[in-house]
């Protein structure tokens, strides 16, 4: 079992859910995040020190899939997600401990 986190431009988040809709997942959760990634022109320097002017509004997709499937997953949120700007988002793909099997 993985867990894909795909962090994602709010106008595309329904698009990714749609486009996973029919994607074999174990479950899915979704929330609204902030944060910035390499776009430097949202950084500015105050007395020496960065800081960030503005975090910029994203939504993160959690979903939980069986390994085998991994690959089709990520590759369906990659596809509805990408505008070929900078900002677009990030997938990450991590493991899940299943702790319903332990006795």
């Amino acid at each position: 079992m993985r867990e894909v986190i795909a962090i994602v431009r709010p106008i595309v988040a329904e698009r990714v859910l749609e486009a996973l809709r029919l994607a074999p997942l174990e479950a899915c959760s979704v929330r609204e995040v902030k944060g910035y990634g390499r776009q430097k022109s949202y950084l500015d320097r105050y007395c020496d020190s960065d800081y960030a002017r503005a975090f910029l509004p994203k939504v993160e997709i959690q979903v939980w899939v069986d390994d085998a499937r991994v690959e089709e997953v990520v590759e369906r949120i990659a596809t509805a997600a990408r505008t070929g700007r900078m900002g677009d988002g990030k997938i990450f793909v991590l493991p899940a401990l299943d702790r319903s099997a332990e006795g």
